[in-house]
C-alpha cells in the first residue's frame, strides 16, 4: 500500500528533489529511505513505515499496488458517451453494421456484451468477489491473479493492449484505490457481501491473454522436438519420405502449442492429431511407432501433463482407427 493525496485518488506528491530531478523511479534513494515518492513504487507492507506515514498524515487515502499484491482489477467506467468506432468497442471482436448499438454508453454495457458473447455473467454481477463502487458510479471488480502470471494494465480501448471500451485493467504497472478511502467526490464503497478477491475466472484470463495483457517474455521459446520424437519420425518414414513428411505435418500443430504458455486449444489440437494418426495407422500409412512420436511431442509442449496427454491420445487413436485414412487408389 502507498499514500494517496488527501481528498484525491492520485498519489501523494514526491519530495522536492524528486519533483525537480527526473530519474528512474525504481532506483530512487527515497524509496530506500522510507519516503512515499513515486506512487506505487513506494508501496510497502512494512508495518512501521505504514504507521509512520498514516500516523503523521491520517488524511492520506490508501492506494494498493496491484502487481506486487497479485491483483487484477476490472475497472468499469460509467461516463455516458458516444461509442467509438466499432472495431474499438471490443478490440479483436468485429461488430457488424447490422448490430444495433443504441443504448450502449458505458463500460457496464461493453463488459456485459463481452460476457454474453462468451456465455458468461458480467464481472459487474460477480457476487463471489470483492466489488467496490466508485464515487463516479463506476465499479472496481477485484480478482486474484493465479499461476504466477504477470498481467499488464491497460486503459479503455486504446490501440494495442485493451479489453473493452470504458473498461480499464489495473495490474502490474498501476494501483487501485482501496475500499473505504474517501475523496472530495465521495467514498469507495464495497458492494455485496464478499470482502476478498476471488481467483480470476478462466474465461476472463483467456480474454486478457487474447487482448495482449501478458508480456511477451512470459511466452516460452519454441521447444524443440525431443530426440525420441525425431527418431520416431525418421523411423516412420521407413525409406518412404512421404511417411516422414506426413508425420511431421501431423506433429507440427501440437508442437506449436508449446510456444504459448496456456490456451491455444491444446486438448483439441492433440485430440485431432491423435484421431488423424489413428486413421493413418489403420490405413497402413504410418507405423505404430508414430504414437510415441505424438506422445513425446505433446509432453514437450505441456510438461507435467503426461496422464492427461495419454488419455487424450488413447481416446483419439481408438476413434481414428475406426476410420482408416486411405489415399486415393489404395483402399482395398
Amino acid at each position: 500500500m502507498h499514500p494517496l493525496a488527501p481528498g484525491r485518488k492520485s498519489p501523494a506528491g514526491n519530495c522536492s528533489d524528486c519533483r525537480e530531478d527526473a530519474h528512474v523511479p525504481g532506483e530512487c534513494p527515497c524509496l530506500r529511505a522510507g519516503r512515499w515518492c513515486h506512487s506505487f513504487y513506494a508501496a510497502t507492507l512494512n508495518q512501521r513505515r505504514i504507521q509512520q506515514w498514516w500516523g503523521q498524515h491520517p488524511e492520506f487515502g490508501i492506494g494498493v499496488s496491484c502487481g506486487p499484491a497479485g491483483l487484477v482489477i476490472i475497472d468499469i467506467d460509467a461516463h455516458p458517451a458516444e461509442p467509438p468506432a466499432r472495431d474499438r468497442i471490443l478490440p479483436g471482436i468485429p461488430i457488424g453494421d447490422q448490430v444495433d448499438l443504441t443504448g450502449l454508453a458505458t463500460g457496464f454495457h461493453t463488459l456485459a456484451v463481452l460476457a454474453a458473447l462468451r456465455g458468461q455473467h458480467s464481472p459487474a454481477e460477480d457476487t463471489t468477489t470483492l466489488r467496490v463502487r466508485t464515487p463516479s458510479g463506476g465499479l472496481h471488480v477485484w480478482y486474484r491473479a493465479t499461476g504466477n502470471r504477470r498481467w499488464l494494465s491497460s486503459v479503455g480501448s486504446t490501440p494495442g493492449r485493451a479489453l473493452a471500451w470504458q473498461v480499464d485493467i489495473r495490474a502490474h504497472g498501476s494501483y487501485i484505490v482501496a475500499p473505504g478511502t474517501t475523496t472530495q467526490h465521495g467514498t469507495y464503497t464495497p458492494v455485496g457481501d464478499a470482502r476478498e478477491p476471488a481467483a480470476l475466472p478462466l474465461w476472463l484470463a483467456q480474454e486478457l491473454d487474447r487482448t495482449g495483457h501478458l508480456p511477451a517474455p512470459s511466452i516460452p521459446a519454441p521447444r524443440p522436438v525431443p530426440p525420441r520424437a525425431q527418431q520416431a519420425v525418421l523411423a516412420a518414414g521407413g525409406g518412404r519420405p512421404e511417411a516422414g513428411n506426413t508425420l511431421a505435418a501431423l506433429l507440427a500443430p501440437v508442437e506449436a502449442c508449446g510456444q504459448v504458455a496456456e490456451g491455444a486449444g491444446f486438448s483439441d489440437t492433440l485430440n485431432r492429431a491423435a484421431y488423424t494418426l489413428g486413421g493413418l495407422i489403420a490405413a497402413g500409412r504410418l507405423p505404430e511407432e508414430a504414437e510415441q512420436a505424438l506422445k513425446d511431442t505433446a509432453v514437450a509442449a505441456r510438461p507435467g501433463q503426461e496422464q492427461r496427454i495419454q488419455q487424450i491420445i488413447r481416446s483419439g487413436l481408438a476413434a481414428g482407427r475406426q476410420r482408416p485414412l486411405h489415399t486415393s487408389g489404395r483402399r482395398p
